[in-house]
């Protein structure tokens, strides 16, 4: 009995030590990705399975940038890196934000136009799996999923397929669907990190039904690059980084409600990211409260 009772307890010791080493290993993959990085943006239609004979595809775009990905929070079990855009040499764009939560249960699911759906798991069905939560340049929520990070052959790389809403480059010349279902996979490489994207543009109804539109790839990488080419980016964050706390902690006192949530496009003929961004770095909570709440419908 107690030669048993020794075996099992090297068994959950062994495996307790195993999910701990492929933790440490999630951990450097994710922050692994912050730092200066040159950026190069591909997107296609790859085919169409709509039957209108006028049906355009959209442009293939490419695109090039120089971009700092900031460590703002870092914790056992919360990696939060926000993404800066440097224009030129001097303009810094805020731009996407991704929160890495481990075995996270709260989720909100993007449904379709300006509405998420808020959806609890349970802890077995996120067992070891870390949660990707990316949000739009104004901290509003954009997508989120769940799934383990691969280490294998000497890679890593953590896939997950969620509902997303248009991308920028799509929204001022797109309508014809409302919801962009994505498939990324987030490798590391040798040289950086590589975003790939098997994307399917859908039209949801208004009673939740699908069509299919077109498909897209997209592949974005991620050259690491000296961090002194991002220095104005750093400067920026240091400047600013109060005035984005605030914003940060508003939305999680929000998505702290667990209930749905539904957003304005616009509020006084600007979306929320136009507000957000005209105020100074000394503004208040109190300020940037207000204009999240404005948005706010329920």
């Amino acid at each position: 009995m107690k030669k048993i009772k020794f075996v099992l307890i090297g068994y959950f010791l062994i495996n307790s030590l195993i999910i701990n080493a492929q933790d440490k290993r999630d951990v450097k993959a994710i922050k692994s990705m912050c730092g200066c990085y040159e950026v190069t943006f591909n997107f296609a239609e790859t085919f169409k399975t709509t039957k209108d004979e006028q049906y355009k595809p959209s442009p293939t775009k490419t695109d090039y940038g120089l971009e700092w990905i900031e460590l703002v929070e870092d914790k056992p079990s919360k990696i939060v890196m926000q993404h800066l855009l440097i224009v030129g040499d001097t303009t810094i764009v805020k731009h996407w934000r991704q929160d890495w939560l481990f075995e996270n249960t709260d989720f909100y699911q993007f449904y379709k136009d300006k509405s998420w759906k808020y959806v609890s798991k349970s802890k077995n069905e996120v067992k070891g799996q870390w949660t990707q939560k990316v949000y739009q340049v104004d901290d509003s929520p954009r997508y989120e999923g769940s799934s383990s990070w691969v280490h294998v052959d000497g890679k890593s790389y953590w896939m997950n397929t969620t509902d997303a809403p248009l991308p920028r480059r799509e929204h001022t010349i797109r309508n014809d669907y409302n919801v962009l279902k994505r498939r990324n996979i987030h490798e590391i490489t040798n040289k950086g990190w590589l975003h790939e994207q098997d994307n399917e543009k859908i039209l949801r109804s208004e009673d939740g039904k699908d069509k299919t539109i077109a498909f897209e790839k997209g592949m974005v990488f991620y050259k690491k690059v000296d961090d002194s080419k991002c220095i104005a980016a750093q400067n920026y964050w240091k400047k600013n980084k109060v005035l984005w706390q605030n914003v940060r902690n508003k939305w999680q006192i929000i998505f702290d409600l667990k209930k749905d949530l539904n957003l304005e496009t616009v509020v006084n003929k600007q979306p929320l990211f136009m507000h957000l961004f005209k105020l100074k770095s000394n503004a208040t909570k109190n300020e940037t409260d207000k204009i999240i709440d404005s948005f706010v419908k329920n």
